[in-house]
């Protein structure tokens, strides 16, 4: 059965598996590095134990895709990619975008991987390559909500710091301090768990 399992795969499929391995690496580079930035932030964002877990999530997922090549005996070549730029992620929302970009381009090659396994009618990759898409859907599903929660917190945070009467009134001032030290955290939204 073993030697049968070998050149099972199109070029094209191999070609996109290896892309997606390398793609999840990179990808866990950069949630590496958002955990890190905020590990000695005692307020630190609620989403960082998000980031702490798809560090951990995508480097497995890049193990299950060398794997799968394996498994067919396929040359693994995974390509280079540049590491993130950046490396001070601010309050957070220029991290939960960097997150929300990096996770919409894994998608976008995740989809690409199963149009390729459509084409070459790879049915066990389509199989493979579901769980993967259905996990990304969650994860960009969170991350968007966590973006425009602290949308709207910037904006009601803008709107409290201008008052409303003549200026001069001491009740806004309080409120400002107060609001600007004690952010809320968003509405309870469960972090999306991953397939084993």
């Amino acid at each position: 059965m073993a030697s049968q399992a070998k050149g099972l795969l199109s070029e094209e499929c191999r070609d996109a598996i290896n892309q997606v391995a390398s793609y999840e690496l990179h990808v866990s580079d950069a949630y590496l590095s958002m955990a890190c930035y905020y590990i000695e932030d005692s307020e630190a964002p609620t989403f960082h134990t998000f980031f702490q877990d798809q560090a951990d999530v995508k480097r497995e997922h890049a193990k299950q895709f060398i794997k799968y090549l394996r498994k067919y005996k396929c040359t693994i070549c995974l390509p280079v990619i540049k590491r993130p730029d950046i490396d001070n992620w601010g309050t957070g929302k220029q991290a939960l975008l960097s997150a929300l970009q990096l996770e919409n381009e894994l998608n976008k090659l995740l989809q690409d991987l199963r149009a390729s396994a459509s084409r070459n009618r790879e049915t066990n990759l389509l199989r493979f390559t579901k769980k993967f898409l259905d996990e990304q859907t969650r994860n960009i599903s969170y991350l968007e909500y966590q973006l425009n929660y602290h949308k709207d917190l910037e904006m009601s945070t803008q709107s409290e710091g201008q008052p409303e009467n003549a200026p001069g009134t001491s009740g806004a001032a309080g409120q400002e301090t107060e609001s600007a030290g004690n952010s809320p955290s968003p509405p309870a939204q469960k972090v999306p768990k991953s397939a084993p």
